[in-house]
């Protein structure tokens, strides 16, 4: 298990065509998010911050490695939940990373709102302002397999 602490680590992506609509929606949330560290990629960072006044921790842009950088934080236990507001009508050059992230979210079982609705749950959910154990998948198997595959 990992614990989440009452202050979660929040990565926020939102691809062109989306973030109009996660400024407003971080706007909107500001007095909650406020406290709680907040994560973003390259662009949508800098539009955050300078639209919220608060400190984002900026990482590089989604197609230059930034959805890979968040997704290395949660294999690494430093990331508690992420906010994407992806675009799935316009095609992306990054999707295989978009794709990768998403998938490195599911492994390390953390929650992922894909859009307003689902991140609108997310946030008002009484878990949010407490602490939660988040249960890890046992991998020790895929492990104990992929040990003896390089021994061969």
């Amino acid at each position: 298990m990992i614990e989440m602490k009452k202050r979660k680590r929040i990565a926020l992506v939102a691809h062109d065509n989306k973030k109009p609509d996660l400024l407003e929606w971080v706007r909107y949330n500001r007095a909650l998010l406020a406290e709680h560290e907040l994560y973003a990629t390259g662009t949508t960072g800098n539009l955050l911050e300078e639209s919220l006044g608060t400190e984002i921790i900026k990482l590089q842009s989604g197609p230059l490695g930034g959805d890979q950088q968040i997704g290395a934080k949660i294999a690494e236990g430093q990331i508690d939940f992420v906010i994407f507001f992806w675009d799935p009508l316009e095609p992306q050059p990054h999707d295989p990373d978009v794709k990768a992230l998403l998938r490195i979210a599911v492994v390390w079982n953390i929650p992922v709102a894909c859009n307003r609705a689902s991140a609108d749950f997310m946030i008002s959910s009484s878990l949010m302002s407490s602490e939660y154990e988040r249960l890890l998948p046992d991998y020790a198997g895929y492990r104990d397999w992929l040990q003896k595959r390089s021994d061969a």
